[in-house]
């Protein structure tokens, strides 16, 4: 089965591959010259990711830090153009290292043109990495 193509449905069927640990299939939805953006990244972080290949880099290792059960309260909103969407969600798991519980409330603005993401700015929160016991690194967030 093909990869949905519209933005809603991408974006919900990357969710599932996060949730599935599926990193390849999540990096396989990506444009070859995709952008993904960090406007609130802290000192140290990556800001800005060009190419699917600085993406999958990235994101490797996110499964080995990061263990997401759930996306409660997804909301999906259409833009004037019909190829970008604002996502409100969070991210609900845990801590793989320490166990404890990862709670994460994103917004992103996702464009996909012809079936993959060419662009994601990811407005999360990076006070949570200077939390005490955050178990996060600079190279997976």
């Amino acid at each position: 089965m093909s990869a949905p193509t519209s933005p809603a449905d991408l974006f919900r069927h990357s969710l599932r591959l996060l949730l599935d640990k599926d990193i390849d299939g999540w990096v396989g939805l990506w444009a070859e010259d995709g952008v993904m953006e960090f406007p609130f990244a802290p000192d140290g972080w990556p800001e800005r990711l060009a190419g699917k290949e600085a993406i999958a880099a990235y994101m490797r290792h996110y499964p080995d830090h990061i263990d997401l059960r759930e996306f409660p309260a997804l909301r999906i909103h259409q833009t004037t153009d019909p190829q970008t969407i604002v996502v409100e969600m969070r991210g609900v798991g845990r801590l793989v290292r320490t166990g404890s519980p990862f709670d994460m409330t994103y917004i992103a603005v996702v464009t996909v043109r012809d079936g993959r993401v060419t662009s994601y700015r990811d407005y999360w929160n990076p006070l949570a990495v200077l939390e005490p016991g955050a178990d996060f690194t600079r190279s997976s967030r």
